[in-house]
């Protein structure tokens, strides 16, 4: 196993289907929740985390993952005080993404690949990477396995969870947390600005191929793998941006899927 892990294109295959595997069942919820924006809004801030992370001399990973925690705190937060949720995504996402790029230019002393941030270098993943991606996977599908009961009442209907015993702003902080967690992990993979599209595109895809909601964890699951396999495959093959081509393959995957549903309704 040791042998094997010193090639550096099995580590990067491995750390695609790590994201992907976490990304898949949070990103069936965003999609129940149409949480889209909320998505894009935590990747954003992400940026900011590296920059704050560099200055203090922290790591970047656990940067991220506060920064990310608090983008997705803060939004919950305003949401729910008479600000619609649309506005407030478009204002922090933007203004987070802004103040990260401006942070990291005027760091002094410090030569930073900003590129490798934005689009993930996922071909630059080393062993200990690799054990933190699978770390975080692990930790966000073993706390969604655990509350997937709860989380599903909370996203049908938050009356329906508050008659269950259930607190919908429990099961709201939970995904929070796992969200910021696929954020801090996957921003080596993908990058920060396409983290939303590896969370929502495979479930979006898996939607039309399910008829329960676990099948749909599952199918995205697959399909997240898949693209990450695929995708890698083309990046070496073609020498393309990997992150891009994993995107550009759960992409094809979402076409492909709503061909297959509009086939279906027609016939």
């Amino acid at each position: 196993m040791s042998g094997l892990l010193d090639d550096f294109l099995i580590r990067a295959t491995l750390a695609g289907i790590g994201v992907a595997l976490a990304a898949a069942p949070l990103g069936c919820f965003i999609v129940w929740r149409r949480m889209a924006y909320f998505g894009d809004a935590t990747a954003h801030a992400a940026i900011l985390g590296v920059a704050l992370a560099l200055a203090f001399n922290l790591s970047i990973m656990l940067g991220t993952l506060v920064m990310a925690l608090a983008m997705a705190l803060s939004v919950s937060a305003l949401s729910g005080r008479g600000r619609a949720m649309d506005t407030m995504l478009g204002v922090l996402s933007h203004s987070a993404l802004a103040a990260g790029l401006v942070a990291v230019s005027l760091l002094q002393g410090v030569r930073l690949d900003l590129s490798s941030y934005l689009f993930g270098d996922i071909l630059a993943v080393g062993r200990a990477d690799l054990a933190v991606i699978w770390g975080g996977a692990v930790m966000v599908i073993g706390l969604i396995w655990a509350r997937w009961s709860a989380l599903l009442t909370a996203t049908l209907s938050d009356d329906l969870a508050t008659a269950a015993g259930i607190d919908p702003r429990r099961e709201q902080l939970i995904l929070t947390l796992a969200l910021a967690v696929v954020v801090a992990v996957a921003i080596k993979v993908v990058g920060v600005l396409l983290i939303a599209a590896l969370l929502i595109i495979p479930a979006a895809a898996a939607r039309s191929f399910a008829r329960t909601p676990e099948a749909m964890a599952l199918i995205a699951a697959g399909i997240g793998g898949a693209s990450a396999l695929v995708g890698m495959a083309l990046a070496w093959t073609f020498d393309t941006p990997a992150g891009p081509s994993i995107v550009c393959v759960a992409a094809a995957a979402f076409g492909l899927s709503a061909m297959i549903d509009l086939l279906r309704r027609a016939a």
